[in-house]
């Protein structure tokens, strides 16, 4: 009878885990036999935070520490460049982004540069008093752009970021970001900075619309597929696809691929059609199957990185199909298919 009672507790707490588990889809996770990945890594342990190509050749990476590097060869190789600012200042260099010769570079704190000569020349803008800071950049034309900050507040330049037009009317009501992604189409989504609701801010809207999140777990991180429906990660390592763009409120079952205590911190879809989430660890998972089943990346799960960013690359541009993973400590991924 005693030792029935002691192990009583262990009892409970087992079925309270199998019920758990039970409300997901947990797919199992099988190591694949090869990877469309090569990886790169960097003296420079600085995190590569963004990425972007003008053309087929050439590039540029950006990150924390002022990191910023160059490829012209399509990304095999890499030098780091340098920008014209005082030494004293060390700014994460969250984004860049390019359209032609154009693009747009911004970090924190409060940092927007732009360049009309593919990067060779940068120059330096004032943003004034704008509510938060800046956290993605869009280059949509000659002189044109558009700037979100941390605050949700979305701003528009026609003019090469001489002056700059509010998009949204009331960005407090977001109470600050933890994500915050753009679609082709100008859509916006963003997860608040507690991960406790997310918002969607249609092309044609001033208004951002908050949303519950899925589950009680918060969300890590949200995103757009190749067809403009969304993708959440939560916490938990919990994956969710939302198939209708009509209604935000429905959501799949939770997949749960694989528990080994780290959280996903992206997604991403690659030209042949396959999912890719990272995280953690090392963790980097791929379903060729719409998510139904998924297998670990044999090159990413030998690497000492969280990887934080999945990007492949849709430019008129670029001839070449081109995907990167970008982790920490100076490690990078190249999609070779």
């Amino acid at each position: 009878m005693k030792k029935f009672l002691i192990s009583l507790p262990k009892l409970l707490l087992s079925l309270s885990l199998c019920f758990v588990l039970s409300s997901c889809s947990s797919t199992g996770v099988k190591m694949g036999e090869t990877s469309p990945w090569e990886t790169i890594q960097f003296e420079d342990q600085s995190n590569a935070l963004d990425i972007d190509f003008i053309d087929d050749n050439h590039g540029f990476l950006v990150g924390s520490n002022r990191l910023i590097m160059e490829s012209n060869d399509g990304g095999k190789s890499w030098e780091k460049r340098s920008l014209d600012i005082d030494a004293e200042e060390n700014f994460r260099l969250l984004d860049i982004d390019f359209k032609g010769s154009e693009g747009w570079l911004i970090g924190q704190p409060s940092l927007v540069m732009h360049t009309i000569d593919e990067g060779k020349n940068w120059t330096r803008l004032s943003l004034g008093k704008l509510p938060g800071q800046p956290f993605l950049v869009t280059t949509l034309d000659e002189g044109v752009a558009e700037l979100a900050t941390t605050s949700a507040a979305i701003y528009t330049t026609s003019n090469s970021g001489v002056t700059w037009e509010s998009r949204v009317s009331d960005p407090s009501d977001q109470g600050g970001i933890r994500d915050l992604r753009r679609n082709p189409n100008g859509n916006y989504v963003s997860v608040s900075s507690l991960g406790n609701f997310f918002s969607t801010l249609d092309s044609d809207s001033k208004t951002w619309v908050a949303h519950q999140r899925a589950s009680s777990k918060r969300v890590q991180s949200i995103g757009f597929n190749p067809k403009g429906n969304l993708w959440m990660l939560s916490r938990g390592a919990e994956i969710r696809f939302n198939e209708d763009s009509n209604d935000l409120e429905s959501w799949t079952k939770p997949l749960v691929p694989i528990l080994n205590g780290y959280n996903y911190l992206d997604m991403g879809w690659d030209p042949n059609g396959n999912i890719w989430t990272g995280g953690g660890n090392g963790t980097l998972i791929v379903s060729k199957d719409e998510g139904k089943t998924w297998t670990s990346d044999p090159i990413a799960s030998n690497l000492p990185t969280n990887f934080i960013k999945i990007q492949f690359f849709e430019k008129d541009q670029l001839k070449d199909k081109k995907g990167f993973i970008l982790g920490e400590r100076g490690y990078i991924l190249k999609w070779i298919g």
